[in-house]
């Protein structure tokens, strides 16, 4: 069972500002979910093959293929901004603070 005081420091390493009454509450809710884990490791797994998904989907793929688009100067003629070296100017959004 974990105390206020294991909970505090949890909190700590993980960065979590606590508010007061929280280590309480959340010392409750860790405890119970660690006392269903230690149910769940009582549970006889032997000859069970693992799985990572049970709805028997398979990933569906194809084989990239390369198709013309068109060409970079046909791209860069349909903009009104202006063209520098073979690329479109656009105002920066980066600023110096």
């Amino acid at each position: 069972m974990l105390s206020k005081k294991e909970i505090e420091h949890i909190a700590m390493l993980a960065r979590l500002g606590l508010k007061k009454g929280e280590a309480e509450k959340f010392s409750r809710q860790l405890n119970s979910i660690l006392e269903y884990v230690r149910q769940l490791n009582e549970v006889d797994t032997d000859g069970v093959e693992a799985t990572s998904q049970v709805t028997g989907l398979e990933n569906v793929s194809r084989k990239d293929t390369v198709l013309r688009f068109c060409e970079k100067d046909e791209l860069l003629a349909c903009t009104e901004l202006p063209v520098e070296r073979d690329q479109v100017k656009v105002k920066s959004v980066i600023t110096e603070s």
